[in-house]
């Protein structure tokens, strides 16, 4: 690795490291946080299994630091087959 590549490469680091310092986050953001990746997260936010911001005039996701931190330390069940099946539970509700 040459001494531009390994600038970059810790460029890259700082870059992620200063994300996890801001209070509002958006879905990108979580996903690097978190790990999730940004399909699973807009899963969750469907389903509301997930704390987020709830105003209705800005279409896109936010969310507080905080209240993730709380969620993960709350060991929330994030495999895929709990999601499938609060996916099924909500499809059932709508249909009635």
């Amino acid at each position: 690795m040459n001494k531009q590549e390994k600038v970059v490469d810790l460029l890259q680091e700082i870059k992620v490291l200063l994300s996890h310092k801001k209070k509002v986050m958006n879905v990108e953001d979580l996903s690097v946080y978190t790990g999730l990746s940004k399909s699973k997260i807009y899963k969750l936010t469907h389903l509301q299994l997930i704390p987020m911001g709830s105003n209705p005039n800005i279409r896109q996701k936010f969310f507080d630091r905080d209240k993730i931190d709380a969620w993960l330390l709350g060991e929330p069940d994030l495999s895929d087959q709990h999601i499938e099946e609060q996916f099924n539970k909500t499809l059932l509700k709508n249909k009635k």
